[in-house]
């Protein structure tokens, strides 16, 4: 009798330790599902541009641990990407001397965080590793240093000119945490690509 005992009392004490309390119990989540989405990044806050190139809250992690879960697919799209954009930036280090009309800054840039030809914030793959493969994308800006609508220093005054800036169209792979089937897409982004003069009528 005290045997039958024993051995049910050693069930009852298993099953206690084996049945999960259910307000404790969490399912884990499904991949892709991730922290609000935030639709103005707050380094946004601190630039007047349409791009960040210094982000404290770029999702590093996140963005490393989905390229790793679509690797082959992610890696495919970003050689069509280099592809295509090597071109325009590669060989271009090193200026050539030549005279601008309006004065104007050139610099090459790894943005974090861009608005898309859509108006929208976008989170860019840069400076993240995954297998072995560094993302970086960097593109060629040039901005001019004069208020815009100014006239051409050099250009003579017995001429209507004026300063403009004009824009180039860039592709950058970037990560969306909305899309949970395939978080990445290559999207358009519009950015100042050289800072011209247009010359009008002579004048007397």
């Amino acid at each position: 009798m005290s045997i039958k005992f024993m051995v049910i009392a050693s069930f009852m004490v298993i099953g206690i330790f084996c049945d999960p309390e259910p307000s404790t119990y969490k399912v884990p989540l499904p991949y892709g599902v991730q922290p609000k989405y935030v639709e103005i990044p707050h380094c946004a806050k601190n630039t007047t541009k349409s791009w960040c190139l210094e982000d404290n809250e770029y999702p590093q992690h996140e963005v490393q641990h989905a390229l790793d879960h679509h690797y082959q697919a992610v890696v495919n799209f970003y050689k069509d990407k280099l592809a295509i954009t090597e071109k325009s930036v590669d060989g271009l280090d090193k200026l050539n001397d030549e005279v601008y009309l309006c004065p104007s800054s050139t610099n090459y840039i790894r943005p974090l965080r861009a608005i898309n030809v859509g108006g929208n914030w976008r989170t860019i793959i840069n400076n993240v590793e995954s297998y072995g493969v560094k993302y970086t994308q960097t593109a060629r800006i040039e901005e001019c240093e004069v208020v815009v609508g100014n006239t051409c220093p050099l250009v003579p005054s017995c001429y209507e000119s004026k300063c403009v800036q004009k824009n180039i169209f860039h592709r950058f792979l970037v990560y969306n945490p909305q899309d949970y089937t395939f978080p990445f897409a290559i999207e358009k982004f519009k950015l100042p690509g050289s800072c011209g003069c247009v010359v009008g009528a002579f004048r007397l």
